[in-house]
């Protein structure tokens, strides 16, 4: 197989014409799914867009990620940043990876999850009720961008206040090469102390909530460390609020140019959980795995991976390959979509799956069933897409919601 050593003819990365970054995928993926091509920092990487090489690839222990000791501008930010935004799971490899998951998996209880339901609910009425019937809404940062924040913030038991201090923090923490180091010294500098100050408040005054629940985890005379700790949370709000923003504009967008997916959604309801899936494959939230090696040689799809080359695992792409979603590129919520990517796969398997996907089937189908005559407000091809090397998410997503029923 024939590999590219020079850059792609436009970057998938900072493509934000709707419709192009899964253009670049497709005709990557139809050279063979695995391509060495110049990655986003100038480094030589393995794209990986096959949806069998991929799934293989996430759960081999040979693809280890490149550790918090080689984070974003990890040589220029001051020490104390750098170890409280890169010791998280996303960051960290067996047995660390072991050990913080197990730590933390107890708190990501299905309890905790139900029990966020009626506040979803709650925040998702909230949020709609003041938007006007006719006039043009930017849901993104109406509807999609708030939602995460609120919820995020009743889990980990956090004042909603925070959405002000959160409010466009995490874009430039999710693309460091394309924001640049001071956007994100800045961002992170802040999002460090503030998560340190809600950590001290529930030492103080601990709840029935998440955040008191990772300060009290324990396995034996094990617990996680304050920089642990503050990463978690961290994480939580910087990954966990930028995935679900994108699954609900994502999935918006797909419904809206698909009117008969949408009549069979609304038609329907009850196929809200398996929308969200097809959702989630068709257009997912996320471009791609953060940057993992090959830790060893790797034979696999035709192509040697050599030790210490990087790779990065193409998710969006894994999921419109044929040879696994027959017409991949026909939104059907009625597929089969079991095993999708969209979340990962292996021992960094999205640990918030469950409630991105709460808050994705709530926030759709509410605005499905409520808002019989939504309509994009222009025409989808004029939308534009957020640069990054990881999220793959709408600027803006202007709509016409109409007379909501009853």
């Amino acid at each position: 197989m024939s590999s590219i050593t020079e850059p792609l003819p436009v970057d998938p990365f900072r493509a934000t014409a709707e419709g192009v970054r899964h253009q670049v995928y497709r005709a990557l993926a139809e050279r063979g799914p695995i391509q060495r091509i110049t990655g986003p920092a100038g480094r030589n990487a393995w794209f990986v867009t096959g949806y069998a090489e991929a799934r293989a690839l996430l759960s081999d222990a040979r693809v280890v990620k490149t550790g918090a000791g080689r984070g974003a501008f990890h040589r220029q930010l001051p020490p104390e940043i750098a170890r409280s935004i890169h010791t998280h799971l996303l960051s960290v490899n067996p047995p660390d990876h072991t050990r913080l998951r197990r730590l933390v998996s107890g708190a990501f209880t299905r309890r905790q999850v139900e029990r966020l339901e009626p506040h979803v609910r709650r925040i998702t009425d909230e949020l709609l009720a003041p938007l006007g019937a006719d006039d043009v809404v930017d849901l993104v940062p109406a509807f999609a961008y708030p939602l995460p924040v609120r919820v995020i913030c009743a889990l980990l038991g956090i004042p909603p206040s925070a959405e002000d201090e959160l409010q466009g923090r995490t874009r430039s923490l999710m693309a460091p090469a394309l924001s640049g180091y001071d956007a994100y010294l800045a961002d992170a500098r802040a999002l460090v102390a503030f998560v340190g100050e809600q950590v001290e408040e529930k030492r103080r005054h601990p709840g029935d909530d998440l955040l008191s629940a990772l300060i009290a985890a324990r396995d034996g005379s094990d617990r996680l460390s304050e920089d642990e700790l503050i990463g978690m949370v961290y994480l939580l709000f910087v990954a966990g609020h930028e995935t679900t923003v994108n699954l609900v504009g994502n999935g918006v967008l797909a419904l809206l140019t698909h009117p008969d997916q949408l009549a069979l959604l609304r038609a329907e309801p009850d196929r809200a959980d398996a929308a969200v899936e097809e959702l989630l494959r068709f257009d997912g939230p996320v471009q791609t795995t953060m940057t993992a090696e090959a830790a060893e040689r790797i034979e696999i799809g035709g192509v040697t991976i050599g030790a210490g080359e990087l790779v990065y695992v193409i998710l969006m792409a894994a999921n419109r390959d044929p040879g696994r979603f027959p017409e991949p590129e026909r939104l059907d919520i009625g597929r089969e979509t079991a095993g999708h990517l969209a979340f990962g796969h292996g021992i960094h398997h999205c640990l918030g799956a469950p409630l991105a996907r709460l808050e994705g089937r709530i926030a759709l189908g509410t605005l499905v069933a409520r808002y019989p005559r939504i309509a994009l407000a222009r025409p989808a091809a004029e939308l534009v897409r957020t640069e990054s090397v990881l999220v793959n998410g709408l600027e803006s997503l202007p709509v016409r919601l109409g007379r909501p029923r009853g």
